[in-house]
């Protein structure tokens, strides 16, 4: 009987795109996936340390874990991502019942480092670099376990070049290296090969794409272009570009490509000028309405979303009326809202002494939600009465008698279906008839496209 994993995902879509990866290689090595962690003989947690309560969740999980640990003791238990990379052995003094701990750059070892630590015993092995065949640690995307058969991530770069006070990025995933064009256009006609119409690129700043491969510059619009035209491929996203290095010509090719979608999702972070040089961000809160505006203008139909930190060390009242006033010009689609989160070894962390008082925070927290879901709810009622394409996803996890999928803008629509509705990877066609800040709400005309995938796959719903 083969042995079953359980893979747990803190953090963005880069981590959830390692863990599929992970997952791949683990099913390589003959496991099976299982959802449930009773059931598992190996549990590997892909953290995240980008905020405190990311540190915080992962180790109180680790915790439960003991208890399942003291009933089987083969269980092994493993840790991987960005908190291993910055914790190293202190995962493993906190949580002696750890087996393996790996970093951000050695994640193709995983399946090696278990078998090691069956023999031998617990095993840390954190990579200050990525190894110099790195290209090669790409290899399992293929075959790695997606959740949605249609739909995939493609990691075009990885580390990341900027310096901004509040990151950790850098110093737990690295420099930026970026994968030669070459590979990554095999790599989505490999996956368009497979029945995945859409696909979402991915990088720390995608936007400085190709800036190590060539004294040219960087090369994200001529890979939009390169990957928007691959036989198959319907959709192409990207996450996430630094409003510093949106480029004319990057605007041009999302203008141009039909594949790739009317959707930027552009972090402000701030919109006081005093604020983004502490934060050491490279922009204006005008250049960055200006780059916005370049964008509106060229790309019909243009969705755009953001992040905004509250309560940045030093942030002041008036600073904080800047952000409320960016926020509402913009008028964004939808918008990441945080709560400023020191990070050790980041500039922000030392400015301790300018600390925003919790309570303040939580007000200015809340005053900024509203004006962010009402710009959102004025854009998304604006939408009523049209007809969207919309990729289906499955049954909305909140009511199972409604279907779920996203436009082109990333809009998700929920709506009824007819004689069973259309599968998940259906292309179809829904008018809108109602609007809410965070979704909009549907009425299904027909499905213009079934499902390009060989295989039928229940969609879970969680």
């Amino acid at each position: 009987m083969s042995r079953k994993f359980y893979v747990r995902t803190f953090g963005c879509q880069m981590n959830e795109h390692d863990s599929e990866r992970l997952a791949g290689l683990l099913v390589a090595e003959g496991m099976e996936a299982t959802v449930d962690i009773e059931d598992a003989d190996v549990v590997v947690f892909n953290t995240c340390c980008i905020r405190e309560n990311a540190d915080n969740k992962l180790y109180g999980h680790l915790g439960h874990l003991k208890s399942l640990r003291d009933r089987r003791p083969d269980l092994q238990i493993a840790v991987g991502g960005c908190l291993a990379q910055k914790d190293r052995e202190l995962i493993r003094q906190k949580a002696p019942h750890v087996d393996v701990v790996f970093g951000t750059h050695n994640l193709a070892r995983a399946p090696a480092l278990l078998r090691r630590a069956e023999k031998e015993g617990p095993v840390v092995e954190v990579l200050d670099a990525p190894a110099p065949a790195a290209s090669a640690d790409h290899a399992p995307a293929l075959s790695a376990v997606r959740a949605l058969p249609y739909a995939a991530w493609v990691t075009i770069q990885t580390g990341c070049d900027n310096s901004c006070a509040f990151c950790i990025v850098p110093s737990v995933r690295g420099p930026e290296v970026s994968r030669p064009i070459e590979d990554l256009v095999a790599e989505v006609e490999g996956l368009a090969r497979r029945g995945v119409v859409e696909v979402t690129l991915l990088g720390q700043n995608v936007n400085s794409y190709g800036r190590d491969l060539t004294k040219r510059g960087p090369l994200f619009a001529e890979l939009l272009r390169a990957v928007g035209s691959v036989e198959g491929v319907r959709r192409v996203r990207f996450t996430s570009p630094h409003p510093k290095d949106l480029r004319p010509e990057t605007i041009a090719a999302m203008a141009e490509v039909g594949a790739v979608c009317e959707q930027l999702h552009l972090p402000l972070q701030a919109g006081s000028d005093r604020t983004l040089v502490a934060m050491r961000r490279g922009y204006t809160a005008q250049r960055y309405l200006s780059r916005l505006s370049a964008a509106r203008a060229a790309i019909d139909d243009l969705a755009v979303t953001t992040d905004i930190i509250v309560g940045f060390p030093g942030e002041t009242e008036e600073d904080f009326a800047a952000t409320l006033e960016v926020v509402a010009e913009a008028e964004f689609d939808s918008a990441y809202t945080f709560i400023f989160s020191p990070r050790p070894g980041t500039r922000a962390a030392a400015m301790e002494e300018r600390f925003v008082p919790p309570e303040v925070v939580a007000d200015r927290f809340e005053r900024l939600r509203r004006v962010v879901e009402r710009g959102a709810l004025r854009r998304h009622e604006a939408r009523v009465g049209r007809v969207e394409e919309v990729l289906v996803e499955g049954p909305s996890r909140r009511d199972q008698s409604l279907l779920t999928g996203r436009t082109r803008q990333g809009k998700l629509v929920h709506f009824l279906p007819v004689d069973g509705g259309p599968l998940a990877g259906s292309f179809c066609e829904v008018t809108v008839t109602g609007a809410a800040p965070h979704h909009l709400r549907g009425e299904l005309v027909r499905v213009t496209a079934p499902p390009a995938h060989r295989r039928r796959i229940p969609v879970r719903a969680a």
